[in-house]
Formats: structure tokens, sequence, C-alpha cells
């Protein structure tokens, strides 16, 4: 019998139904988490708390994977090739390979679906606010200075642009 685990409280509880974790009171099937993680691998490399980050930001804030989910995960996807790692500033950082890059596409669209809000502006809002924080750090990462400034002004000219639209109103 499955275990039924508390909203916000990570993905533990894989029981002998095959479901794995809960989610607003639905269960995710087995095997979700893995995709949602090589979902969030095509926004980009990361370390593994980023990478919850960005899954709790898929679920627009509803639901967090906990660190013993997602890092047995990691280590299957990099013995089976489907992801690499580095060593970048005291943390290993996750990449895809080729071929998990193919798998994260193939089923990208069921990964995403589990967390598809009904009717909730405010979760989609959120969702795409943590895909932007998850790039931003990513810049902070990767870019070179030029880079950064640039995208300091991305986000100004996008902050502006929400305010607005308010203003509009």
């Amino acid at each position: 019998m499955a275990r039924r685990v508390e909203a916000g409280r990570g993905a533990a509880g894989r029981g002998e139904t095959g479901r794995s974790g809960m989610r607003g009171g639905r269960w995710l099937r087995r095997g979700t988490i893995g995709d949602l993680l090589l979902t969030a691998l095509l926004d980009g490399p990361a370390h593994g708390y980023e990478l919850m980050d960005r899954l709790e930001g898929f679920s627009g804030g509803n639901w967090r994977p906990s660190p013993g989910s997602v890092y047995p995960l990691l280590q299957t996807f990099e013995e089976s090739r489907l992801i690499e790692s580095r060593q970048a500033d005291g943390r290993r950082v996750f990449t895809l390979t080729d071929a998990g890059r193919s798998q994260a596409d193939e089923r990208r669209a069921d990964a995403l679906a589990t967390f598809q809000p009904l009717d909730s502006r405010h979760g989609m809002v959120r969702a795409e606010t943590h895909r932007l924080q998850a790039a931003s750090r990513q810049i902070v990462v990767s870019a070179s200075p030029q880079q950064v400034e640039q995208a300091i002004e991305i986000l100004r000219d996008a902050r502006r642009a929400l305010y607005g639209l308010l203003a509009d109103q």
C-alpha cells in the first residue's frame, strides 16, 4: 500500500501501487519525478537544490521534492548516461547528455501536465517566476560581466512592464 505524503513535504512514499508522493490530494505516478527532473534540466545546468527549486516552481509552490528523492535519481541518471556532472564552485552541477535531452523533450509535456493548474492564475504566475529565478541563477553562475548587466536590464524592464499592466487597469 502506498504511503500518503503531505503536500509540500517531498516525494517520499513509493509504494506497491506504483504511486509516489502526493500533490494537492493527487498521487504522482512512479517515474514522474524522474521525468520532471530531466525536464528541469532542459532549463540549463543546475545543482541538486536548484533542481528542487525548479520542481517546486513547476508545481506553483505546492510541492517540493526531498533531497532523498532527488539525489538518488540524479545518480541513477548519471549511471544511465542521461546526465553528466562536474564540480563548479564547490557544488556538483548536472547537465543533460544528448540522450537525456531527447528523453526529456519526449516526456516534457506529460511531466509538466502533472502540475497544470486547473484554474489557478496565481499558480501559473508563480511557476513562471520560479523559472525566471532559475534562469537568473544561471546568469550569475555562467554569464560574463556584460551579460550580467544585460540580464539586470531585462529584469528591470520585465518588472516595469508588469507594473505597467496594473497601471493600465
